[in-house]
């Protein structure tokens, strides 16, 4: 649909608006790509939906005492959220856009955080989720953990288009009581993507297993709060080693107990041999 649109959109452009120019002029002044490029700065620099749809998300938590408080903390930390938990443990929470963009490897892991959660809210309709996810786990994430010495401890991918019509969720087509009402929307339950426990490392630690669910208290209350199953949770096993000067790391995706992606082993270029 998306595409059509584009298609239609390019050949009526010309007859769009109040601009007084022929279409050889129009084309010329290079005003549709110039518009295009001025509502994509608008949405990239709107934060306003994420917020607010984090911010829903945590008051429905706190309202069932799933967690003990939380605070906005964006404006001066690198984190955007900090969550103190029922049981006395700190999760912080750093906020972004597509997982496919470069602002993706920007994070800092507060050292008071016992869990560290990357929150994916892509505002882009026609973005492909399983392609983010994948660009933002292995070609980002993945190999910066290496490369950094670095730990995350999940991604979570989940946002306001998630289970409308611009962007269908499989899991309440199948079972639409799955559903939970948050404020004024439904929304489905989240994708959780575990990672693994420790920092992979070529020679003393070349494949460290993930967390398991309930090990991670913000991600076990997500997960009771919004009916996921086993199918909502992927385990991301990140492998590394040596080969000859370069560091190379391999990511494999596994959900109930089957490997639904698998990488090959990948050089990690920025690292130093």
């Amino acid at each position: 649909m998306i595409s059509s649109y584009a298609r239609d959109l390019q050949a009526a452009a010309p007859r769009i608006g109040s601009h007084g120019l022929s279409d050889g002029e129009f084309w010329d002044a290079g005003i549709l790509h110039g518009a295009i490029e001025k509502l994509r700065g608008v949405q990239a620099a709107s934060t306003i939906l994420k917020r607010d749809f984090i911010e829903e998300v945590l008051t429905f938590l706190k309202r069932r005492r799933l967690i003990a408080n939380w605070n906005f903390s964006g404006g001066g930390e690198r984190h955007d959220y900090r969550i103190d938990m029922p049981n006395g443990r700190l999760a912080m929470v750093e906020a972004k856009g597509c997982l496919d963009g470069n602002n993706t490897n920007i994070y800092v892991r507060p050292p008071n955080a016992d869990e560290f959660y990357i929150w994916s809210l892509c505002q882009n309709p026609g973005a492909d989720p399983k392609h983010n996810v994948w660009s933002g786990i292995h070609t980002r994430l993945g190999a910066e953990i290496i490369h950094r010495a670095d730990k995350i401890d999940a991604v979570i991918v989940w946002d306001m288009l998630c289970g409308t019509t611009g962007r269908p969720c499989p899991k309440i087509q199948k079972d639409s009581s799955r559903q939970t009402r948050l404020h004024k929307r439904d929304v489905p339950p989240p994708c959780l993507y575990i990672f693994p426990r420790t920092r992979p490392d070529p020679r003393n630690n070349p494949q460290p297993q993930p967390w398991k669910l309930e090990e991670l208290a913000f991600l076990h209350a997500l997960s009771k709060a919004f009916h996921c199953d086993a199918q909502d949770a992927t385990y991301v096993q990140i492998e590394a080693r040596r080969e000859a000067a370069e560091l190379q790391r391999k990511t494999t995706l596994i959900r109930g107990g089957e490997v639904v992606c698998e990488s090959r082993w990948n050089s990690i270029r920025r690292a130093n041999p």
